[in-house]
């Protein structure tokens, strides 16, 4: 079980994955568009698409957390 104090460091943890899944993403993307290489291009767009929802995500549990915390 986690304890307060780790629930932010590992929040943290998480949207850093998050943006750097996103970030090869986009780089997978470009490098598709500029090899012309389609299947590189579209696992691109896709693992952008992945991070962007987990990104969500973690703004979804940081809403509740923030709305549980005013309510102790």
């Amino acid at each position: 079980m986690t304890t307060e104090e780790e629930v932010p460091k590992l929040a943290l943890e998480d949207k850093a994955k998050n943006t750097a899944q996103t970030a090869r993403g986009k780089a997978k993307d470009v490098a598709g568009r500029v090899t012309g290489d389609k299947d590189l291009q579209s696992e691109g767009k896709a693992e952008q698409a992945v991070g962007h929802l987990k990104q969500a995500g973690e703004k979804v549990k940081d809403a509740v957390r923030s709305a549980v915390d005013d309510h102790k």
